[in-house]
């Protein structure tokens, strides 16, 4: 790193936690999940129509779920320390730049989801999350090029025995208590915990303090792994970080652009601690392959009947439908967060890459100061230097000592150049 700087005078520093603050209540209420997620009602209803008429979810559906906040007076509030951001921090100072587009991005959350059902939702989701036509850099293929890609060789492992995961014969309840265990070993008397859930659609979340598991849930002793590298190391990390930051506290909450990085570093500690399976990466792949058909027209049908051809339950069909379609109309446009798994892993895995071809691989752990965005590297850097945010707390072991990463990852450029094709007829004979 650079050479340390001053520390930033002791009224400027009580000005950035005020206003950091200011955003961090601000957001307090803004539960997105929450307010787009379907009730088991419609669930219910699909069922008794054999799974053949689309869900009732209609604008006038979500009208009867209630945000919590004014929405009016919520886009005022973040307008309000906008301003108050230039006024006492200044147009050009780097924490006024990230603060104001974070003020910003609330205020898009909060009409889209003043817009649920309606076209202009899953227009406001693209924009924050993604579509799955997006390119990572310029020549590149798309997200949905991607997805195609994996897809194809995904599916050749997995018709291979020898790949086959282990049955998933360990209860919620059991899951609990094993990572219960976990948690106590990486972060003894933080108050973090797993817990029992029966309101969420994935098998498991994160909160704040908290991993959810869904009651009637199975897992594997695998998934647990992946759990604990997920959601503990990162999720969980990343937060207790974030909240130990003395002046910019709005590290300790992320904004959707913060998931895209916080989600992608999440399955690159998947991949680096060998915790991931081929059957994990296609789930991940299958849901950029539904958002990308309903990108391009499919209903919920069409969504539900992809997911039966994986062979999948109709139960779990219906949930992974759901996914995609929750706060849209069953016709409609998609919800583009489950993007933000393989999208941010390509964009973290390019950064920690560059970082060390750069012989900067000591950026890398800034990436865990809480809930980060690559595109603010640059600056997290100096204010790290300066004292204005801390260094990490808590990194996975992975990042604490870098030799080894920074070894695996100085191959990556010229492996990264290699003629794909070329290397298939080279190795005809040997494989």
């Amino acid at each position: 790193m650079t050479k340390k700087t001053a520390k930033p005078p002791s009224g400027y520093l009580t000005e950035v936690k005020t206003l950091s603050d200011r955003i961090v209540k601000a957001q307090q209420p803004i539960r997105i999940l929450d307010a787009i997620k379907w009730d088991d009602s419609i669930k219910q209803d699909f069922f008794k129509a054999n799974c053949k008429k689309l869900p009732a979810v209609t604008p006038d559906y979500y009208l009867h779920r209630p945000l919590g906040f004014d929405p009016k007076e919520k886009k005022q509030e973040f307008r309000q320390i906008e301003r108050d951001l230039v006024r006492n921090l200044g147009q050009l100072n780097p924490l006024s730049v990230i603060m104001r587009r974070i003020c910003r991005e609330y205020q898009d959350v909060v009409r889209m989801l003043g817009a649920r059902g309606t076209p202009l939702f899953s227009n406001i989701s693209q924009e924050l999350y993604g579509s799955a036509q997006d390119v990572f850099h310029v020549g590149d293929p798309t997200i949905a090029n991607l997805g195609s890609m994996m897809e194809g060789t995904l599916s050749q492992l997995l018709k291979l025995d020898f790949l086959v995961e282990e049955p998933k014969t360990i209860s919620a309840k059991e899951a609990v208590g094993i990572l219960n265990e976990k948690i106590q070993t990486m972060f003894p008397g933080d108050g973090l915990r797993a817990m029992i859930s029966d309101g969420i659609l994935a098998d498991s979340a994160a909160g704040t303090d908290y991993i959810k598991l869904r009651a009637d849930a199975l897992f594997n002793m695998r998934d647990l792994r992946v759990l604990e590298v997920h959601e503990i190391w990162v999720h969980l990390g990343t937060t207790l970080n974030g909240l130990a930051q003395p002046y910019c506290t709005f590290l300790g909450k992320g904004p959707p652009s913060a998931t895209i990085t916080q989600e992608g570093l999440a399955v690159l500690m998947e991949i680096l601690t060998f915790s991931s399976t081929p059957n994990r990466l296609m789930r991940l792949i299958n849901r950029v392959r539904a958002i990308t058909l309903t990108e391009e027209g499919a209903d919920f049908l069409d969504i539900f009947a992809f997911f039966r051809d994986k062979g999948m339950s109709k139960d779990e069909s219906y949930n992974l439908s759901s996914r995609v379609f929750r706060g849209s109309s069953p016709d409609g446009m998609p919800f583009t967060k489950d993007l933000t798994y393989i999208k941010g892993f390509v964009l973290t895995y390019n950064f920690m890459r560059l970082a060390v071809s750069k012989g900067k691989p000591d950026r890398i752990p800034l990436l865990f100061c809480g809930k980060t965005m690559i595109e603010d590297m640059k600056v997290l850097v100096d204010l790290v230097e300066e004292g204005t945010v801390i260094a990490p707390r808590f990194l996975p072991p992975q990042f604490t000592d870098l030799m080894g990463l920074s070894a695996w990852l100085s191959f990556s450029r010229f492996m990264a150049s290699m003629n794909f094709r070329q290397l298939e007829q080279d190795y005809a004979n040997v494989l």
